[in-house]
């Protein structure tokens, strides 16, 4: 059975890439606010869902992936082949009172500060602390979200043993990291090895939990989870440090396949994560089954959790097709036509659309036709277009309610 969590939820909420959001608070004013990363030029286009037809126009050294972080008061601008990451202000600033929080409105702004080093991927934001994983480097860097909602840039480098595509993440007052072996001379990198806590300083505090070829975390209630080659390993903070435990994939699914991307729910505990080119598993982290496969009609290219109905999510297909996931039933429960196909033959990184939650609706960028498509959740149907030009790709969008004064 899958957990529903029951601690309070603020009213303002961050929405990351596959992105959350929030209903409006009574008396207040909820605001959702848009970042585009183009495929093929060096820029990000924001805007308000409100009034799309205003912009504000940023430019990148190179091709942007977008995070929302420190609770949505700054998007990171991660470019891996550029070797940097940008920051912006997002605009929108929450002050908690208790029983109501306040919100300030501004433009959003470039951020003068710049992370430079060799190939930032991975980025995992939590408890308001930001690691960036540089995968040439053997470090990762640690931003304090705080700070950098207060337009500060404060980080530290947290050693690795040596540089390879990995993540860092922080668990119960320790750091979670990948580790791989060093690699002989003139040989391949061999696989990662697996995943082991921290101290701050970079001391192991634990052995290494194997979890080979690993690739891809989330967090949901007491667990972060990750993919690998074996099943998917959980680690939660026990009484004497964190623990760890591998689900080892099912029998019954199919063979060859892996789990290399995952998203954490909100309001349950539970994961969605992919499974082969075709499929997706919903991963309950504590009761069996843990795996819970849902096959699709065709590849898949882009899925999302929706935190405003934590039992539900969307995935689109390369035909096209939008479909509703029923993470309690494990299914699908609703289709719709809503692009032209996007095949998934050729690079990971072609231009393919991307989704976002903001509220009630799916945002859904069109690389192909410069748009950003907008679906309503509870029906698939479509709302109408933004047309954003150039070929809009990668997505986050913050989201805030609150009192204006």
């Amino acid at each position: 059975m899958l957990k529903t969590l029951t601690s309070a939820t603020a009213l303002a909420l961050l929405l990351a890439p596959a992105a959350l959001a929030q209903a409006e608070a009574p008396g207040g004013e909820t605001v959702f606010r848009v970042f585009i990363g183009d495929h093929a030029a060096p820029r990000i286009t924001a805007f308000d869902l409100s009034a799309p037809e205003s912009r504000w126009v940023f430019d990148t050294i190179g091709q942007a992936k977008l995070y929302a972080v420190a609770q949505g008061s700054a998007v990171a601008a991660v470019q891996s082949d550029a070797g940097t990451v940008q920051f912006l202000s997002s605009g929108i600033r929450l002050e908690d009172h208790g029983d109501h929080q306040d919100i300030e409105i501004t433009e959003p702004a470039a951020l003068p500060h710049r992370l430079d080093g060799p190939r930032p991927f991975h980025l995992v934001d939590h408890g308001q602390q930001i690691a960036i994983n540089l995968d040439q480097g053997g470090y990762a860097e640690i931003l304090d979200g705080a700070a950098l909602a207060q337009g500060r840039l404060e980080s530290r480098r947290f050693p690795q043993s040596v540089a390879h595509h990995g993540f860092v993440a922080p668990l119960g007052g320790f750091w979670l990291s990948s580790v791989a072996p060093e690699p002989e001379e003139g040989a391949e990198p061999a696989p990662r090895l697996g995943l082991q806590a921290f101290t701050a300083e970079g001391t192991p505090a634990g052995d290494l939990a194997t979890c080979t070829g690993i690739h891809g975390e989330a967090f949901s209630g007491l667990y972060l989870a990750a993919g690998c080659a074996e099943g998917v390993l959980t680690a939660r903070s026990g009484d004497d440090g964190i623990v760890f435990e591998m689900l080892p994939y099912p029998a019954d699914l199919p063979a060859g396949n892996t789990t290399g991307t995952l998203l954490g729910a909100t309001g349950m505990q539970v994961f969605l994560g992919n499974y082969g080119r075709d499929g997706l598993v919903v991963i309950d982290p504590e009761e069996a089954p843990h795996f819970r496969p849902i096959a699709l009609p065709f590849r898949r290219v882009d899925f999302v959790l929706d935190p405003m109905q934590p039992a539900r999510g969307f995935v689109l297909t390369e035909d096209g097709t939008l479909h509703r996931i029923d993470l309690l039933a494990a299914g699908l429960d609703g289709s719709a036509a809503v692009t032209q196909p996007y095949s998934m033959d050729g690079h990971w990184n072609d231009p393919r659309p991307r989704l976002a939650m903001a509220g009630a609706e799916i945002l859904i960028t069109d690389p192909r036709e410069g748009l950003v498509r907008r679906i309503d959740a509870a029906t698939l149907e479509d709302r109408g277009s933004i047309a954003v030009g150039g070929a809009p790709y990668n997505i986050a969008v913050v989201a805030a309610s609150g009192h204006t004064h």
